[in-house]
């Protein structure tokens, strides 16, 4: 029971009432900065690679393409740990290695070769493109949805300037006098600042959507899909198991041992 409980109360990292909750509009921060990042992310990848196979005849592409490796692993950990900051999600399990102390001698390059994973780099190197791609797409996304609510609920405040400097109207030839409808110009600012209210509501929803998407793309849930525990943890449990079995064994043997009446 303590542990259904204890299910239900872990962060989802869903927003609500994303009108008046800071996570919206930091989540917007980070779209906006998610593009000029993910042409960074891309460029240090493809310029990392390219380098270090163009210098592997010499023998530097070699540590060069394990330390490229290095940085991808560490520019998606950064990624995922920002996700997990800004949707207020726990914060990854530590792995825990059991050869820590054998490796303390090796020198830095047999370190890397020794901690290289092939299917770990491939999947970096996916989600570092991955990353490129929906920043660019995200961006363009979240910028137009709230471009337009903005737009319609700063619609009266622009006419007004327009109309008391330049004598524009911009609202001359609209939907309104096309059906012959006769609203003022304030029914009309009235009915503009609610639809815009509605696409501004719409258009937070779509960013936190957005950010739901990312966090999924960035395998984020994954550390607790499947958390890392130290190897030494089984070994020390099936021990301690076997341990206390063998003093269950004793104490009952010696409570079957017949007692004796001395004559």
């Amino acid at each position: 029971m303590k542990a259904i409980e204890t299910t239900a109360k872990e962060p989802t990292g869903k927003v609500s009432w994303v009108l008046f909750n800071p996570k919206t509009y930091v989540t917007i921060l980070y779209l906006l900065l998610s593009l000029p990042l993910g042409i960074i992310y891309f460029t240090v990848a493809i310029t990392g690679i390219a380098l270090s196979i163009g210098l592997t005849p010499i023998f530097i592409g070699i540590p060069l393409f394990f330390g490229v490796a290095k940085l991808l692993h560490g520019i998606v950990n950064f990624e995922q740990n920002m996700i997990r900051q800004i949707l207020g999600l726990p914060t990854s399990p530590v792995s825990y290695t059991n050869n820590q102390q054998s490796e303390a001698g090796r020198n830095w390059l047999m370190r890397m070769v020794r901690g290289f994973d092939g299917g770990l780099f491939i999947r970096n190197l996916l989600l570092i493109f991955q990353r490129f791609v929906t920043g660019i797409v995200f961006f363009v996304i979240m910028v137009t949805v709230i471009s337009l609510g903005l737009g319609f609920i700063a619609l009266p405040a622009v006419h007004i300037i327009l109309m008391n400097e330049l004598k524009l109207d911009i609202l001359e030839n609209t939907l309104f006098s096309y059906f012959h409808i006769d609203w003022t110009y304030n029914q009309q600012y009235m009915l503009y600042v609610g639809v815009g209210l509605v696409l501004f509501w719409i258009a937070l929803r779509v960013v936190n959507g957005l950010m739901q998407i990312q966090r999924r793309i960035m395998y984020v849930d994954e550390p607790y899909q499947q958390p890392s525990m130290p190897v030494e943890a089984p070994i020390h449990a099936s021990v301690q198991s076997q341990y206390y079995e063998y003093q269950e064994d004793q104490s009952t043997q010696g409570m079957m041992q017949p007692s004796y009446r001395e004559l």
